[in-house]
């Protein structure tokens, strides 16, 4: 078995919070709220995955569901006079009808934006998919995105690793760019930590990127609660 685990799971409650909130489940609706979050949220994922979205949280109640997505370009979600929202409900209610999800008719979204992008590592993963993406050299790429990673406010410490056909290689390897330190062991260390797939026309080049964000202590973070400073774009009630 493997002895890697997720950065994200180990701080689970201490620094980082549930993605999925609920109140008042009955243990029968558990299961199918869990899918219906897990399938909702890859979604989005997909569907928003150009306009750099970092993560989605989802709350439920008796008789509402409310979704956050935290962006660093919100202007892009929302859309001209809030369009951007209003398609998002609706395709979410008729994804749910397609794969007979449990969702409740009130559905609210809530657009947060991210205002230290560069200390985010699913926005620095997808800021690198795009760069792959327009043939810009992958060493260039890693190189460029850890020395912006290092200049943000807070940052002790960057690791980029890219995997697959680089280059366009016949044989796959890994490259990594590292800068600072990142102690994955030291639990009180902020640790961000995200994947991404960049598909290219000769394969599929996976990217990790591990962001160090300083000790928790220091910072003053409180449990459950991002390192990050999210601040509302537009609440739609």
């Amino acid at each position: 078995m493997s002895k890697v685990a997720h950065p994200y799971g180990l701080r689970l409650v201490t620094l980082r919070p549930w993605l999925s909130r609920w109140v008042g489940t009955s243990k029968k609706e558990y299961r199918d709220h869990l899918r219906g979050d897990v399938l909702i949220r890859e979604y989005l994922q997909r569907k928003l995955r150009s306009q750099f979205v970092s993560t989605i949280v989802i709350e439920r109640d008796h008789s509402t569901m409310k979704i956050i997505i935290n962006t660093s370009r919100p202007g892009l979600v929302i859309g001209k006079s809030g369009e951007g929202i209003a398609n998002i409900r609706k395709d979410i209610t008729l994804f749910a009808a397609k794969k007979n999800l449990s969702v409740p008719k009130d559905v609210k979204i809530d657009i947060l934006e991210i205002q230290n992008p560069e200390a985010d590592a699913k926005i620095v993963a997808l800021q690198i998919v795009a760069e792959l993406e327009k043939r810009i050299q992958f060493k260039r790429a890693m190189k460029m995105n850890a020395e912006k990673v290092m200049q943000a406010r807070g940052v002790k410490g960057v690791r980029i690793v890219l995997s697959g056909r680089l280059g366009g290689a016949d044989m796959s390897r890994t490259e990594e760019a590292k800068l600072g330190s990142v102690p994955l062991q030291f639990i009180r260390a902020d640790i961000d930590y995200a994947t991404e797939r960049a598909n290219m026309a000769y394969g599929v080049i996976g990217i990790k990127v591990w962001i160090n964000r300083g000790d928790s202590l220091e910072n003053g973070t409180m449990p459950g609660q991002e390192s990050t400073t999210n601040q509302p774009a537009r609440r739609n009630a």
